[in-house]
């Protein structure tokens, strides 16, 4: 059996503790600069709450990722070159779906069609958990619904093109229910779904 988890929104709509990820999401989703994280304890939630409250940024250093969510990466073999994704679930790690790498892409269009790949995903399971990417230029192009990469489309770079008009046509037909977020690779290392090859 789950169990209750407790969403602190320190910045949000309507900041305070919620006691579903559906009314925490109201309260983030699509709000610049949201801050919120879960607790297994409406102690512990509450004392991060108010230390919130009297020491100004404390509990922000101490903030971190929401298990309960989607992590996205790209592969690849020089940039450009061979370009797979996958995305994971984020608290276990566990592959929800990996595509076979492309003849020729770049990294950040790889982590472009994972973020949509992602979002068409949930929406085919009904689900609407935050996806976590560590490519800011990859969630700029999702949020603006259109990617803007460099490399120049031919016969080796097609099988991608294509998959991006794709995807940017995804986006313009659905809406964006699940939010997208930044990866903090600093504060947390590296991102769950990553093919570690640094």
């Amino acid at each position: 059996m789950a169990k209750n988890k407790y969403y602190v929104v320190w910045h949000g709509r309507t900041p305070g503790i919620y006691q579903t990820w559906a009314e925490c999401q109201k309260q983030v989703n699509g709000f610049k600069g949201a801050r919120f994280k879960s607790f297994t304890s409406r102690q512990e939630a509450e004392r991060a709450y108010e230390s919130e409250h009297t020491d100004g940024e404390s509990s922000h250093k101490e903030q971190t990722y929401i298990e309960e969510s989607i992590s996205v990466d790209a592969g690849t073999h020089g940039n450009p070159g061979p370009v797979e994704y996958q995305g994971v679930y984020t608290k276990d790690g566990h592959v929800l779906f990996a595509v076979e790498p492309f003849a020729k892409g770049t990294n950040n269009m790889g982590e472009f069609l994972a973020i949509v790949h992602a979002l068409a995903w949930q929406k085919q399971e009904g689900m609407a958990l935050p996806i976590y990417s560590d490519s800011q230029t990859a969630i700029g192009w999702v949020k603006k619904k259109k990617a803007k990469p460099t490399l120049a489309r031919d016969e080796t770079t097609e099988e991608i093109w294509q998959a991006i008009g794709r995807a940017e046509s995804w986006l313009h037909h659905n809406d964006l229910t699940a939010p997208v977020l930044k990866w903090d690779t600093q504060a947390w290392g590296e991102i769950k779904a990553d093919y570690d090859r640094k």
